[in-house]
């Protein structure tokens, strides 16, 4: 299907939320439902790339959500490394987000704390926290200071609350819920976030 640029947003997030309790709902242990997000984020990525968006934004996983059981902790560590390495190998401008001075942070990922390659912008928040962000602001500028605004964000598992999502590029963001959990990824979901976002008026408070 093709898309105008003109109706598409610029910049997207996405909070794939619903991993766990889709991991229960079909037998498995809670964080298997991690690495069973992996595809449906390269899927997602794909999509994007594919439909002409710049920017991206995902959230991996939280500084507070470290404090989850050490097991549940090292699978997601797992799952976002395996993801970053596959999309900076597809082809994206990776830049990884988060604390690089805490063992949470992946050691393989912190190459990318300098955005590495060339494509789709991509802004993936791991041990991300935004008082780590905003705390930047005490030397100057915050730690997310190279991603732009928002215009869209994109969240799964039914939630409506944006987590500590990047706050200040969040301000004017539009914002869409998918009561799927995120392993059950369609293609459709971004299908109708974007026939959604067409429809809004975006003044930004004009």
């Amino acid at each position: 299907m093709l898309r105008s640029k003109a109706h598409l947003p610029r910049h997207i997030g996405f909070i794939p939320d619903g991993n766990r309790r889709w991991a229960v709902e079909h037998g498995f242990a809670r964080e298997a439902g991690y690495m069973h997000g992996v595809d449906p984020g390269l899927q997602l990525f794909d999509l994007c790339s594919s439909f002409g968006i710049e920017e991206v934004s995902v959230y991996g996983f939280t500084q507070d959500n470290t404090r989850r059981p050490s097991i549940q902790t090292e699978h997601f560590r797992d799952s976002c490394t395996v993801f970053a390495h596959e999309i900076a190998r597809r082809g994206s401008s990776l830049l990884v987000l988060g604390d690089d001075t805490s063992s949470q942070f992946p050691e393989s990922l912190k190459p990318f704390r300098t955005r590495q390659g060339d494509g789709i912008k991509v802004n993936f928040l791991v041990n991300y926290g935004w008082e780590w962000d905003l705390a930047g602001l005490r030397q100057g500028r915050m730690r997310s200071h190279e991603v732009s605004r928002m215009d869209l964000i994109v969240r799964w598992g039914g939630a409506r609350r944006l987590s500590g999502f990047l706050p200040a590029q969040s301000v004017y963001a539009d914002f869409f819920v998918i009561d799927d959990y995120w392993p059950a990824f369609e293609p459709a979901h971004l299908d109708q976030a974007l026939a959604w976002f067409k429809k809004q008026d975006r003044t930004l408070g004009g």
